[in-house]
């Protein structure tokens, strides 16, 4: 089962950025490669403008998805996105 934890109130369109967090089984590598996957040109199509061993940052489509990884017993995500709430959230659903 998905736990969900919305750091921050949701809103709606060009309002705060969302923020969410989540474990995984998958290396802090495993979960970042996988966000590459999903998120970038052959997944969402959004371009990755920052990178760094536990973080990355994709724009486009108006928004953007932050994704943060800190190792442990098990990974944890954090994702923090301006409209791209329903994609980060299925992309959550995937990782868990």
């Amino acid at each position: 089962m998905l736990a969900v934890v919305a750091l921050e109130p949701r809103t709606q369109g060009g309002g705060k950025p969302l923020r969410y967090e989540v474990t995984t089984t998958l290396t802090p590598q495993e979960a970042l490669a996988q966000a590459i996957t999903y998120f970038g040109r052959g997944g969402q199509g959004l371009e990755v403008t920052s990178k760094d061993d536990f973080s990355l940052v994709f724009q486009g489509g108006g928004g953007y998805v932050a994704v943060t990884a800190r190792p442990g017993d098990k990974t944890t995500l954090d994702l923090e996105t301006r409209e791209w709430d329903y994609a980060v959230r299925q992309f959550m659903a995937e990782v868990h």
